[in-house]
């Protein structure tokens, strides 16, 4: 079921929301697929100036796609190219303010200007990435950094081995 949520404008109190709506997205069966779908469709629906949220999870050593709501996506990533191989290669968040500034940045919707890509881990590996782009350069900081992390140790915790990835 699903109902219209009126988003703060205020980004902290935004994203404190988006956190519990997340949370209360996790089945007791803690299905990955079916959570990443429908956290996607709400970070898409929260985030202002987004047009693509999603995932992509690792398989045979690159990234592949997974749940995601916006344009047709790119399906495999390596680890050595683009934004989400670099978040997921370091294992850390990568925050681009201008990805045409960005090298190696792989461009699957042109109208793309900034992106934000933060790994998701378990057990201390890096098993995907959540990944967001803006057509606004500059869209994202750091209150969008820590919201999103927040997020994505939540989604880390999911059951990952059912999901054929």
């Amino acid at each position: 079921m699903s109902k219209d949520i009126n988003w703060p404008d205020d980004r902290a109190e935004l994203y404190a929301l988006l956190l519990k709506q997340v949370d209360a997205l996790i089945d007791r069966r803690r299905h990955a697929i079916s959570t990443l779908a429908n956290a996607a469709a709400l970070i898409y629906d929260a985030l202002e100036d987004v047009n693509w949220a999603g995932f992509y999870l690792m398989h045979e050593g690159a990234l592949l796609l997974g749940p995601f709501v916006g344009k047709v996506a790119c399906v495999d990533i390596p680890l050595e190219r683009g934004v989400c191989g670099a978040a997921a290669r370091q294992g850390e968040t990568v925050l681009v303010e201008d990805v045409h500034k960005f090298a190696g940045h792989i461009a699957c919707d042109s109208a793309s200007r900034s992106e934000i890509v933060v790994p998701l881990r378990q057990d201390g590996r890096v098993i995907g990435v959540m990944d967001i782009d803006s057509p606004r350069v500059g869209r994202f900081d750091g209150v969008d950094r820590a919201g999103l992390e927040a997020i994505a140790a939540l989604l880390g915790d999911l059951d990952y081995d059912r999901c054929g990835y």
